[in-house]
């Protein structure tokens, strides 16, 4: 198992530099990758690109780079341009938003979007590898057919014609075509105990392809508080989970609520909405079940830490990437360093 910090977007309490200082120690310590997000603020291959010119080893990885906000074709032009700058570091993480996002804020619709992901992977594809892209589907057709363009192919020649591909999936069918088309999968709330439901519907998907989990990346990113008090260290992480579950999406459409549904946190996954929606975002914080944050979360001592990292990498994942609930860039710095020893003492890094 390898590690990786996964930076999220930039919030009023963070800046770019605290993000670069982390990036740089993530390079020195040997992980894997980082990760950078975007919502409706700060947007990801800008980050990643800076992050790029200033590092040296670690790849540099959309978490994600939103469906709705691009064509298809300028997510490829992208994805090839950092991936020359960077010498061949980047990795393409893909995601549909959600409902509020993408038809709010992108004003692009979200019905089927299965379907959509999958001829934006398609064209995506195309484009990286210098095809012509010549594509009539229900969702993308290039050309179009009643005026002058024409079937293109991308301008210059990048340091490979395929670039990882992960997809950012939460429900049952999503992950099946996680499986199905991708290189990877980002993972959220992953939890060792209830992996097996989520790796048998990747699982279905690589069979579609004729293909094996063998070789497929499956990347959580995994809330770290490194502390004495495991209960303390939960603290931190309630309000991440209380938002997510009570407050991303509408009261209909919560991926996330689902997904604790699945778990088996219905009741509480209810109450939390129910709270989060009426605006008392305190006690939905309150109401988010201990065990829910310490199985989706790696909380306490090195040690427990490491031990919680065994049961990660047994519970199939192949890239744990962190994300830091710190006070300060001198906090983030440190815990890397702890999560590092960490996988050291567990015995599962690579």
């Amino acid at each position: 198992m390898r590690l990786g910090l996964n930076l999220g977007y930039q919030t009023a309490w963070s800046t770019p530099f605290d993000h670069l200082a982390l990036a740089q120690e993530a390079d020195r310590l040997g992980y894997s990758v980082v990760w950078a997000a975007e919502a409706y603020g700060s947007d990801s291959p800008s980050m990643l690109a800076w992050i790029a010119g200033q590092t040296e080893r670690i790849d540099v990885g959309a978490a994600v780079m939103q469906i709705p906000a691009r064509t298809p074709a300028m997510t490829a032009m992208t994805a090839a341009t950092i991936d020359t700058l960077s010498g061949g570091r980047f990795r393409l993480g893909l995601g549909v938003s959600g409902p509020q996002v993408s038809e709010g804020w992108h004003g692009v619709r979200f019905a089927k979007p299965l379907a959509r992901t999958r001829e934006y992977v398609d064209i995506v594809k195309l484009a990286v590898a210098r095809k012509e892209v010549a594509y009539d589907g229900e969702h993308y057709t290039l050309p179009l057919p009643d005026g002058p363009g024409k079937a293109l192919r991308l301008g210059f020649h990048p340091p490979r014609e395929h670039i990882p591909i992960y997809l950012a999936a939460v429900g049952p069918k999503n992950l099946e075509l996680a499986g199905e088309i991708a290189d990877g999968w980002l993972a959220v709330f992953y939890s060792p105990e209830f992996a097996e439901e989520h790796l048998a519907s990747v699982r279905a998907g690589r069979a579609a392809a004729g293909k094996e989990l063998a070789g497929f990346d499956v990347v959580p990113s995994v809330p770290v508080v490194v502390g004495d008090d495991v209960a303390t260290c939960a603290e931190l992480v309630r309000w991440y989970a209380a938002l997510y579950v009570g407050g991303m999406g509408s009261r209909k459409q919560n991926f996330y609520n689902q997904l604790a549904t699945r778990m088996g946190y219905g009741d509480a996954a209810r109450e939390v909405q129910d709270l989060y929606l009426a605006k008392r975002q305190r006690d939905a914080a309150a109401a988010v079940p201990m065990e829910f944050i310490d199985r989706t979360s790696l909380l306490g001592p090195k040690e427990r830490i490491a031990e919680r990292m065994r049961e990660y990498a047994a519970a199939g994942v192949t890239t744990l990437s962190v994300s830091l609930f710190v006070a300060d860039r001198e906090s983030g710095v440190q815990t890397l360093r702890t999560v590092a020893e960490a996988l050291e003492l567990s015995g599962v890094g690579e």
